[in-house]
């Protein structure tokens, strides 16, 4: 090999860099080759982030360098040190050594070395002066064509314009530096621009191309064998916004201890303290993220990098702020550190004037609160939607100081416009549940605010804008994916098999990690699918609402501030009640659910009654409301957090047709679907259901036509051909709800587990669709107030009605129920009136009444 190819391959290749070099050194070489040989092994040192062992290859370099006579072979030796330290923390000295190397070099030698210095530049934070050189560097390394080095001086401005928020010529330098990188096999800097590419469409709002982006940046670091602490940091930063902030924490945490345990370059190092502690606050850990804060503080003060050291600083004051800490002192240090980010061009500066905005508004100090909360409200042109709308955010808290109610409610509104064009980009559902998060002081301004005023009118309207907006939109993409296809079919097989073998066993312990091996890569590439733009979401109508009700009576349940208000439809008016604290109706679900749970396995019926828990019940969740109710059917709205209440056990609801929306636009939306005109039935029994082998037949004689698919023929594949735009599907399987991850929630087939990720590759969801398994209506709260379970993929799918469990049934209570429920079908009737007619036929039992309240209907 060429002694020169040793130092292209230092950084695509580090670890055959340092095999060729040592070879090279093991033939006594010139002191020229000798040099090179150093340094090569030195710059594949600081790769793999021995960061001491490099800074000696490299002084080693320059000393064999000038020992040679040629000048060019020191300046450039001294180039690699001078970066190396300048990454090292110790940028005053590597700068000395690359002012010099730039002094004596020419050419096209020269733009090499300006990029050394630029990436020291960058490191510092002196962004336009690393941009001036750049454009040196680039201008003279394509004029020279040398491929590689024009390359990377088009990563490196990249890079800076990203900083800067220049979107569009960082892609497009990152575009032709990885065109240039392809052509020249350059591996592991092809896997940085991939990943720098991610960072562009994360800057641009588009989370699910920066995943992509970065998901396969990390399979080729992987490939070379290089841990690289950049992606990690990058990757916290896209799971924070797309609120998947566990696995934010995951992953930074991880990043650390992998870096207390290798080394590794000190500036990497404190970087990423700096995202571990970002991460942390979001956690609401302030603890954890004061004193990573601190410990990154004090590194980039010791590297001189007053760039990162605010940035550090305010995350401390942030921190700070969230343990409970208020006052002057705390408002004069946010202001301080708010001004010193602007100086600095810090995107961090709006969150700050942000933050000082509040404090200064909690101390009565007007005038500051005003400048502040202007200065936060300041938006750079092509600011991504997140960074939009903390400005409205901005905007709204200082109309709302004003007094402009009018001003606050329209940036409101805007800034819930930007979040639903952010919401957009992305297809997976979770992402667009999760996502919502963003919106959730922007609405609660709003409903504070018609509170106030006792408005029933303007509380629902506003609590209509964010409420289950995931429900809006159907999900895409994924259909048509013959790798999610066959990844989901492996995991069936893997959850299969796993159920004859112990968990303890070799074998089983195998299984479990495939199993988890599997669920990572469904939801990783389910995370990337992008979303189609536009939504199904109409103008929410009042008018119309109220017109489309009839003689239903609807409750809308909201929460403002841990209280909970009912907002009530009946006969064209519209009242509001305060119902009470959220949590103590939170208490109240989940005393009711035990109960029922304890009644379903056959235990005694001792303690308080169904009828005394429900009494408790209605007044933690109607209050006042409960006597506004009339006699007629009611549609039920509540929050996230009450989705699992069994609502017929209530004494107001006992005796009448009950239905639960996730929306009032979606009971709305449901209404409206038509049925399909061939009345498609299928009938689905899983294994392992005693009971169902005589619920199905049973069915099977009410719909001679129907699909019937048992013993084995149950797969997930012909399930789903048969539920695809059924007019009614029932299927009596075990059903699992998974609290960890949601959308692997699932129904027990012949082959396996059949999860939401397989319903949302239905087309169309079936009209009605019963479901008499345990837990099958359980959803998890997430967001602002958005749920995920089975049902959440089956309402945008086109489903009108669901009847499913919020709690563990009873599978033989639940055949005569069910029977019920299908004759009065059958006969015309609604899902939510088959429910409320069969639960008449059940008589007193204390099972079968305990079974009937554990179903409910979600939709019409």
């Amino acid at each position: 090999m060429v002694p020169d190819e040793l130092l292209t391959l230092a950084l695509s290749r580090p670890h055959d860099a340092i095999s060729g070099a040592q070879r090279l050194l093991a033939t006594g070489p010139s002191r020229s080759a000798a040099s090179v040989a150093h340094q090569a092994q030195g710059v594949a040192l600081r790769q793999l982030g021995d960061i001491v062992a490099a800074i000696r290859e490299l002084r080693l370099a320059v000393r064999l360098g000038e020992q040679s006579g040629d000048q060019q072979r020191e300046l450039d030796a001294l180039a690699s040190l001078g970066a190396t330290l300048g990454r090292a923390g110790q940028g005053k000295q590597g700068l000395a050594f690359l002012d010099r190397a730039v002094a004596g070099s020419t050419g096209a030698f020269s733009g090499r070395v300006l990029i050394r210095r630029a990436d020291v530049l960058l490191v510092l934070g002196r962004h336009e002066e690393a941009l001036e050189d750049l454009h040196n560097a680039v201008s003279r390394l394509r004029h020279a064509d040398d491929q590689v080095w024009e390359a990377r001086s088009r990563n490196y401005r990249g890079f800076v314009h990203l900083t800067l928020g220049r979107t569009r010529q960082a892609d497009a330098d990152f575009t032709v530096a990885e065109r240039l990188y392809a052509a020249v096999g350059q591996a592991f800097e092809f896997a940085e621009v991939r990943q720098n590419r991610g960072l562009v469409a994360f800057a641009r709002g588009d989370l699910p191309l920066a995943l992509e982006y970065l998901g396969a940046a990390g399979e080729r670091f992987e490939a070379l064998g290089v841990a690289w602490p950049d992606l990690a940091i990058d990757r916290c930063g896209v799971l924070l916004a797309a609120g998947l902030i566990s696995e934010a924490r995951e992953e930074a945490e991880r990043a650390v201890v992998q870096m207390e345990k290798d080394g590794g370059q000190p500036t990497k190092k404190a970087e990423l303290l700096f995202a571990a502690a970002t991460v942390s606050l979001v956690a609401a850990d302030p603890a954890t993220a004061r004193e990573r804060a601190e410990e990154a503080r004090r590194l980039f003060s010791a590297q001189r990098r007053p760039w990162w050291s605010a940035r550090a600083t305010m995350v401390q004051l942030e921190a700070r702020h969230q343990a409970g800490e208020r006052g002057p002192r705390l408002l004069r240090r946010v202001v301080e550190t708010a001004t010193r980010l602007d100086q600095l061009g810090a995107a961090e500066a709006p969150a700050a004037h942000l933050l000082a905005g509040r404090l200064a508004l909690a101390e009565g100090r007007s005038v500051t609160a005003d400048r502040q909360l202007a200065r936060a409200a300041t938006i750079r042109r092509g600011a991504p939607p997140l960074a939009r709308a903390l400005s409205l955010l901005s905007k709204a808290l200082r109309a709302e100081a004003r007094g402009d109610v009018g001003g606050m409610l329209a940036a409101c509104d805007r800034g819930l416009d930007v979040l639903d064009e952010h919401r957009l980009m992305m297809g997976a559902t979770e992402l667009r549940a999760r996502a919502t998060a963003h919106g959730g002081e922007l609405a609660r301004l709003a409903l504070r605010d018609a509170v106030r005023r006792t408005d029933p009118k303007r509380l629902l309207v506003c609590s209509e804008r964010w409420r289950a907006t995931a429900f809006a939109a159907e999900p895409t993409g994924t259909r048509g994916d013959t790798q999610l296809d066959a990844d989901l079919a492996a995991l069936r097989e893997v959850v299969r098999r796993s159920e004859r073998i112990p968990l303890d066993s070799s074998a089983g312990t195998a299984l479990e990690r495939d199993r988890r091996r599997l669920e990572q890569a469904i939801r990783a590439r389910t995370l990337e699918t992008r979303g189609a733009g536009s939504s199904t979401r109409t103008q929410f109508e009042l008018e119309q609402l109220i017109a489309e009700l009839g003689e239903t009576t609807l409750v809308e349940l909201v929460e403002v501030d841990d209280v909970l208000f009912a907002i009530v439809i009946r006969q064209g008016r519209i009242r509001l009640h305060e119902v009470g604290p959220l949590p103590a109706a939170s208490f109240e679900v989940e005393r009711a659910r035990f109960r029922l749970r304890w009644l379903a396995r056959g235990c005694p019926p001792t303690g308080p009654g169904l009828d005394v828990i429900g009494e408790r019940l209605a007044d933690a969740v109607l209050g006042d409301a409960a006597a506004d109710l009339g006699d007629g059917p009611v549609v039920v709205v509540p929050p996230g957090r009450l989705q699992a209440l069994p609502w017929q056990l209530l004494p107001p609801l006992a005796d009448r047709v009950v239905s639960v929306a996730p929306s009032s636009a979606m009971w709305m939306r449901a209404g409206r679907l038509q049925p399909p005109p061939d009345q498609k039935v299928a009938l689905v029994l899983g294994p392992g259901l005693t009971a169902g082998y005589t619920e199905i037949p049973r069915l099977a004689e009410r719909y001679p036509a129907a699909t019937v698919l048992s013993g084995g023929a149950a797969t997930a594949d012909a399930v789903l051909s048969a539920l695809d735009g059924a007019w009614l599907a029932h299927i009596a399987a075990h059903g699992t709800f998974r609290s960890d991850s949601p959308l692997f929630s699932s129904l027990q087939l012949d082959d396996g587990p059949l999860t939401v990720y397989d319903l949302e590759r239905l087309q169309r969801a079936p009209y009605r669709m019963v479901l008499s398994s345990c837990d099958s209506g359980l959803a998890k709260p997430v967001g602002a107030d958005e749920l995920l379970g089975l049902t959440s993929s089956l309402l945008p799918l086109g489903a009108a009605g669901i009847l499913a469990s919020v709690v563990p049934v009873s599978d033989r209570a639940a055949v005569p129920l069910m029977t019920a429920v299908h004759a009065r079908l059958a006969a015309g009737s609604s899902l939510a009136e088959a429910l409320a007619g069969a639960r008449t036929e059940g008589g007193d039992d204390p099972l079968a009444v305990a079974t009937a309240a554990s179903f409910v209907v979600l939709g019409v």
